[in-house]
């Protein structure tokens, strides 16, 4: 029987990151419906060689490595190969490899035949860089697919979601089928970096995560008057910009108040003029929260102050709503075994919610038993390459998520 072995996961990320990284930045470039995206689904499937495992695509574009147990119950271990255009070389990769560590172990362990069925699953377009629709595949298997809604969504190059989904053998029409991928679905286990700086601050490798930040997202336009920026007075002066910038600084204290966080990522000014004071303003508004009555109370603030402002600078404002996802709190019993795993590896840990989303939200919505665990990340940087985090670490991570998939096996029998 051979042991874990989280070398072997680390040699099998570098290797991925040399396959598939640009020569010129090393930046990891496995965007989603993309020739490297596919090489490095092929690689994957090639490493997955050897043991007897069911692979096979569902309807979605997600990757299913299956070892049937005796029992048709399943844990369910995930991540995804994707990456943002020049990403990092651990996202979404990290917990796809570790997992088919994982697997291995319990094939050699049990001969082939475990308890139950264990599944690594390869979730297709977590981060939604190319089309802006992420978590497409994970939100298809739980039952929330948008087709109507996405078909059209275009690239940089005005290639259609649709036709590129096509091209790598999906029906966009047909992505909701997934669903039954869960139908014996007892328990589901993602490992990732934090891609935050939450335990490198605290001096800690690993933590269990709570869960993942509910999320309103909105486009709200100040309209005031343009004119010449020599010849209007201060005090008659409708600035949008002025609203709008009043606004971007209100929202920090509303963050602070209710412990979420708030971004303004983008600013549009028209005229757009340096002889203009600004007519109309459009600014985004990203609001986040683990909990679902703080995160209302963060919007409902935000709207007030933006009444406020423009009722000082005399302008009119509007909000129209962009997107927005409830706040997903994990299962209390796998949090429990992920934060004993973390310490049993590590010493010590930490519980932390999550802000970025991640797949694993997605399958919580399904009705899922579902838990992440965190490993440490460098300047909390992610989605960049310099993305990084201690191999000492890495192989840490490896560890905690195999133990943590051994408490949970026995928890879905026991159940």
């Amino acid at each position: 029987m051979s042991a874990l072995d989280p070398k072997r996961t680390i040699q099998e990320l570098q290797e991925l990151r040399a396959l598939t990284s640009d020569p010129n930045t090393g930046g990891a470039m496995r965007v989603a419906w993309t020739d490297t995206w596919l090489k490095a689904r092929d690689w994957l499937r090639e490493k997955a060689s050897g043991m007897p495992l069911e692979i096979h695509n569902d309807e979605a574009g997600n990757t299913w490595y299956t070892l049937p147990g005796k029992s048709k119950k399943a844990l369910l271990i995930g991540g995804h190969m994707d990456s943002v255009p020049n990403g990092g070389w651990l996202d979404g990769c990290l917990n796809v490899l570790a997992g088919l560590e994982v697997l291995r172990r319990i094939n050699d362990q049990y001969q082939g035949r475990p308890p139950i069925t264990v599944r690594l699953v390869d979730w297709a377009d977590e981060e939604g860089a190319r089309f802006g629709r992420s978590l497409l595949g994970s939100s298809a298997c739980s039952g929330h697919a948008t087709p109507n809604a996405d078909r059209n969504r275009t690239d940089k190059d005005g290639i259609r979601l649709e036709d590129a989904l096509r091209r790598c053998g999906v029906d966009i029409d047909q992505m909701g089928k997934s669903k039954k991928e869960l139908k014996n679905a007892a328990a589901y286990l993602e490992l990732h970096i934090e891609q935050g700086p939450v335990l490198e601050s605290l001096g800690l490798p690993l933590g269990a995560v709570l869960g993942t930040f509910g999320v309103e997202r909105h486009a709200i336009k100040f309209i005031g008057q343009a004119a010449h920026s020599g010849s209007t007075p201060m005090d008659k002066r409708r600035d949008a910009l002025a609203a709008a910038a009043k606004l971007a600084l209100e929202i920090r204290p509303i963050a602070h108040k209710y412990g979420g966080v708030c971004t303004v990522g983008s600013c549009v000014t028209k005229p757009g003029i340096v002889t203009a004071v600004v007519g109309e303003c459009d600014i985004t508004l990203d609001q986040r929260n683990l909990s679902a009555s703080k995160l209302a109370r963060m919007y409902n603030d935000a709207v007030k102050a933006s009444k406020r402002f423009a009722k000082e600078e005399k302008c009119e404002v509007s909000w129209s709503h962009i997107w927005n996802i409830e706040p997903i709190l994990f299962n209390k019993d796998l949090i429990k075994m992920c934060y004993d795993s973390c310490v049993e590896v590590a010493g010590k840990a930490h519980k932390l919610p999550s802000g970025p989303l991640h797949d694993a939200a997605e399958v919580a919505r399904a009705g899922v038993p579902t838990v992440m665990m965190f490993v440490q990340s460098l300047r909390g940087i992610s989605h960049n390459p310099i993305e990084d985090t201690k191999l000492e670490h890495v192989e840490m991570s490896v560890r905690a998520l195999d133990r943590l998939a051994d408490k949970a096996m026995a928890w879905i029998q026991r159940g």
